[in-house]
């Protein structure tokens, strides 16, 4: 995986690197603002060269952090599962091929639907720089996302990043229900915002309701016991800042949280943690508190110092962690 991120860092290097850095600012500003609006589906806002770099620069990073997290979640509760065949849809520059790639080693061939042809182009041109068999081999299409996606080969995999906000919500519903149709396992990412994790759990409705079962974040298949407008299931992860991403974010930090909402969903067999951990977990002197989605609901537990090995576990547990810890009693 280490290998991967690497990879995919120097390859993104590589290309900005040649461009100059005042047009990528200027770029990742109009783009930024394009997509605080509301993206209208007709339009291709990654329309040039320079847009597409600036892209790869500003956000690649991170969308890719991203689904490598969600994905070895999904992997860790299908450890039977080995896909081979990928098809992406709506690729980008192809953050999600390296991050199933990095989860799934087992994967041999990819293919990406994209609408845009710069971000086709320099996703191939970053692809060509990995190791990767079904990175380097992966195969780009042309394809403007207004409908279900066609039928096709089936597929292991299906994944879709940080896509449904451009689509409305009939569209959002025949492209799931499609991809539930063609993949054996489908794994969908948006922003983690509140926003984002509505779309999520309408598509995890719709994925459920073709039959499928939710292997991650949710231990159980159940409606999801969050209030709405109360609070909202996402998680984190953590990367470091190139220098380029310094410069075009005008920060000071060498890193930054990228926070994302995600479903996986399949017609594999699953073994799902008891819990999942939905926050940063409270550390005191001898005790953690521990806010887990469980089979019940959401519930707060508390884990105190005579509890042992389970308090240890509980010190390391992080965000977003199945708990109990894979192997670890939950004493």
């Amino acid at each position: 995986m280490g290998n991967l991120n690497s990879e995919l860092f120097a390859a993104i290097d590589s290309v900005a690197d040649g461009a100059n850095e005042h047009d990528l600012a200027v770029s990742v500003q109009e783009l930024m603002k394009k997509y605080r609006g509301k993206v209208d589906p007709r339009d291709i806002v990654l329309a040039s060269d320079t847009d597409v770099i600036a892209y790869a620069a500003y956000r690649l990073p991170a969308t890719f952090a991203a689904a490598r997290s969600a994905f070895e979640t999904a992997a860790a509760a299908m450890p039977g599962f080995a896909p081979s065949t990928h098809l992406d849809v709506g690729g980008g520059m192809g953050a999600a091929v390296w991050a199933a790639s990095a989860a799934w080693p087992s994967l041999r061939s990819t293919t990406v639907l994209e609408q845009s042809a710069p971000a086709i182009k320099l996703g191939k041109r970053l692809a060509r720089r990995s190791t990767g068999a079904a990175v380097r081999g992966s195969e780009w299409e042309r394809f403007r996302l207004t409908g279900a996606v066609p039928d096709g080969q089936r597929v292991d995999l299906a994944t879709m990043s940080y896509v449904l906000n451009e689509l409305t919500p009939q569209v959002q519903e025949e492209v799931v229900r499609s991809l539930a149709e063609r993949a054996r396992t489908v794994v969908l990412l948006e922003p983690g915002t509140p926003e984002g994790y509505e779309r999520i759990i309408t598509a995890r409705g719709h994925l459920l309701a073709e039959g499928m079962s939710v292997a991650a974040p949710c231990p159980h298949d159940g409606t999801c016991p969050i209030t709405p407008g109360e609070d909202w299931c996402h998680f984190a992860e953590r990367l470091n800042r190139s220098g380029i991403q310094r410069r075009l974010k005008f920060g000071t930090l060498g890193f930054e949280d990228e926070k994302y909402a995600f479903v996986a969903a399949t017609s594999e067999p699953v073994e799902r943690p008891a819990c999942r951990v939905l926050r940063h977990p409270q550390k005191r002197k001898g005790l953690v508190s521990l806010r887990l989605c469980t089979t019940d609901g959401i519930e707060d537990r508390v884990v105190s110092k005579r509890q042992g090995e389970t308090y240890r576990a509980a010190r390391k547990t992080v965000w977003g962690d199945p708990w109990p810890p894979p192997e670890e009693p939950d004493r």
